[in-house]
């Protein structure tokens, strides 16, 4: 009988120390994710990886709550657009060398691009590369710099991906092959206040700092003004004036510069010309421009139109790059009313119809390779 007792008691003990070890190898599990969720909120990477994800389950909330008219609508476009060809909708077909160039607008979920491009090259076997970290940021170049930059895409072996925050560069004026051009874009007046948020953000001055030590602290009054009131009081920051040129790093009010180019012409906000010369350069050179809100239609569209660099795409985001999203929200961010937005919407007319433009031609694509069409 003293036997039998020892023997369950030792049974019991050993099943109490597992039980134990298990529960502690989940607090630790747990605790370390929470930290390492912590650690990417307090970074430029998980601000964007965070905004990219929130606008994903949006764009996932509307794709579950469509109806039978929502494929009624989607036959209305085939009518209207007639037979789309997607090798003609494809710029891809046009490149000599596969080189891709990701001259990325920020804050349009770049960063979650370019974790995806590192992931994919592994899988999809080319070379990754991106611009080093800047003390000021310039995308407008001089001639020379432009022939630089030509010169140092030309220069990485096929098959590369090179990635800069950079205007458009139109490589034949050097005699260069050009690159297969990919961008990315978002709703503009969302994007300024995004870009507004990121700027204020207490860890984007503390990576700033450690990468620069000799750059000033800004003036709290500036770090603690809500972006509703820069707006209301007329705050030259937030006026948003047609044709106002402003270089530098810190304005990245105008999307449509980064597709028209690094001549005068393209500086003004908001104007008509660089809206125009825009649209040209983006029928003519890039076989992609993404969506942010649409970036299921946008990561399939790149898988089809370039898959020498996006084969898998839509895979590797969700099993892969999407778990750094998997926090909360930026508290950094507040929400901004909507009568705010409608007032400077009305300086973005021209920077709503680029934006427009693009989503409309990321359809097209779309609709071209016939995904949703009934057997």
């Amino acid at each position: 009988m003293r036997q039998y007792v020892s023997k369950r008691w030792s049974e019991f003990i050993a099943l109490l120390s597992l039980s134990t070890t298990f529960f502690l190898f989940l607090q630790t599990r747990d605790l370390s994710m929470q930290l390492s969720n912590e650690r990417i909120k307090h970074t430029a990477e998980g601000e964007e990886f965070l905004e990219t994800d929130t606008i994903l389950r949006e764009e996932e909330n509307e794709e579950k709550s469509r109806t039978i008219e929502g494929d009624v609508d989607a036959y209305n476009e085939r009518e209207f657009y007639g037979k789309l060809d997607p090798m003609e909708l494809n710029n891809t077909r046009k490149a000599k060398k596969e080189i891709l160039f990701f001259n990325r607008v920020p804050k349009v979920g770049s960063q979650t691009a370019m974790e995806l491009l590192k992931s994919l090259s592994i899988k999809n076997n080319f070379h990754y590369h991106k611009d080093k970290t800047q003390k000021v940021e310039t995308i407008k170049l001089t001639y020379n710099e432009e022939k630089r930059l030509s010169n140092l895409v030309n220069t990485f072996q096929p098959s590369s991906v090179y990635v800069k925050h950079v205007c458009f560069t139109n490589f034949t004026k050097f005699n260069l092959d050009m690159p297969i051009y990919v961008n990315m874009v978002r709703d503009p007046v969302e994007r300024v206040i995004s870009w507004y948020y990121y700027v204020r953000a207490p860890w984007y001055f503390v990576e700033r700092k450690r990468a620069f030590p000799d750059l000033p602290l800004p003036n709290p009054n500036w770090l603690k003004k809500d972006f509703e009131t820069c707006v209301k009081t007329n705050d030259p920051e937030c006026r948003y004036l047609p044709g106002h040129r402003r270089d530098g790093f810190g304005d990245h009010r105008r999307q449509t510069m980064f597709f028209c180019g690094h001549a005068d012409d393209c500086t003004g906000f908001n104007t008509e010309v660089a809206m125009r010369k825009a649209k040209e350069n983006v029928e003519k050179h890039y076989a992609v421009v993404g969506v942010l809100e649409e970036l299921n239609k946008t990561l399939t569209v790149l898988e089809h139109y370039v898959p020498r660099f996006f084969k898998g795409a839509k895979d590797v985001y969700y099993n892969e790059v999407k778990i750094f999203s998997k926090i909360n929200r930026n508290i950094y961010k507040p929400t901004t009313a909507e009568a705010t937005k409608d007032i400077v919407r009305k300086n973005f007319t021209r920077e709503l119809e680029f934006f427009d433009f693009c989503k409309q031609r990321l359809h097209k694509q779309y609709l071209a390779l016939n995904l949703d069409k009934k057997p």
